[in-house]
């Protein structure tokens, strides 16, 4: 039933499937064995889209009560139980998928094996809701009262550029002088960039670019083909810096440290469990 119903939430066989971690072909059938065992059909399949039927819209229902009147029943045994179980669905952006944060979740696996966690990676904007989540990591921005929240820590940036790029360009002592330079443009942060003094003057910089990517990583690697200057995670940054790859620019100038935070909704399906997690990562998270 709950094989069924998440079907349904997916739109397809092969959205259950990779949601739940099995063969579309296991997904497909579970569904036929609970269709023929209630003696009905639950589905109407085509090559493209399934859709239910005046039984399966009924039958989806019912389905759905059973599985939160379940999560229920976990959310009180976990508050009971020293050890926690269940399963958690996690969105994290990608840039963090080599990051102190993921480390702490898989010691957070490691110390509660009953807990499934499926961690979804994705630099893009999510909906907690509607994309099924049960929390969401995010950097830099809270735009939603309506979630719970707590901030896990902070994550510094730098400005750097190629080494080669930096020796074709004199040797900048101010933001402004970065206008004309050759930006690598983050689509999910905005293009003005604001620098600090160490007398607390700010300075903004709307740089030019020719490219720009959703995906840090793909900011990292372009970078160091030398084909402008970008803002990275320090911890990124380093990588480079440490190897002669890149060049950090503007060091006195400083770039406000971003915060991380775990958001998750007032009414969490697996309050209990999301709580637990939240709390272990926010004593467990080095930033």
């Amino acid at each position: 039933m709950a094989i069924f119903a998440r079907v349904v939430d997916e739109g397809s066989f092969r959205g259950a499937a990779k949601s739940i971690g099995l063969a579309p072909s296991r997904i497909s059938e579970t569904v036929t064995d609970l269709e023929n065992f209630l003696g009905v059909t639950l589905l109407y399949r085509t090559t493209r889209k399934i859709a239910l039927t005046n039984e399966g819209r009924v039958f989806y229902g019912r389905a759905v009560e059973m599985i939160r009147s379940a999560e229920t029943g976990l959310n009180e045994l976990n508050t009971l139980s020293v050890e926690p179980v269940g399963a958690l669905r996690v969105s994290v952006p990608a840039f963090m998928s080599s990051s102190a944060l993921l480390t702490a979740m898989g010691k957070f696996a490691r110390t509660h094996p009953h807990v499934a966690l499926t961690l979804s990676f994705t630099d893009r904007p999510v909906d907690l809701i509607d994309d099924g989540f049960d929390l969401n990591i995010r950097v830099g921005w809270l735009d939603d009262s309506s979630m719970m929240s707590r901030k896990l820590g902070e994550i510094g940036r730098a400005l750097v550029s190629g080494a080669g790029y930096a020796a074709s360009r004199p040797k900048p002592k101010h933001p402004d002088e970065l206008e004309d330079w050759d930006w690598i443009s983050y689509a999910q942060r905005s293009d003005t960039i604001e620098f600090v003094s160490s007398n607390e003057k700010i300075a903004r910089v709307a740089g030019k670019s020719q490219i720009q990517v959703d995906n840090v990583d793909a900011l990292h690697h372009l970078t160091q083909q030398n084909l402008g200057i970008t803002v990275l995670p320090h911890y990124l940054a380093e990588r480079g810096l440490k190897l002669g790859n890149f060049v950090e620019l503007l060091p006195d100038w400083k770039l406000r440290p971003l915060g991380i935070y775990a958001v998750w909704p007032d009414q969490s399906r697996r309050e209990n469990l999301t709580v637990h997690f939240v709390r272990f990562l926010a004593a467990t998270y080095q930033s």
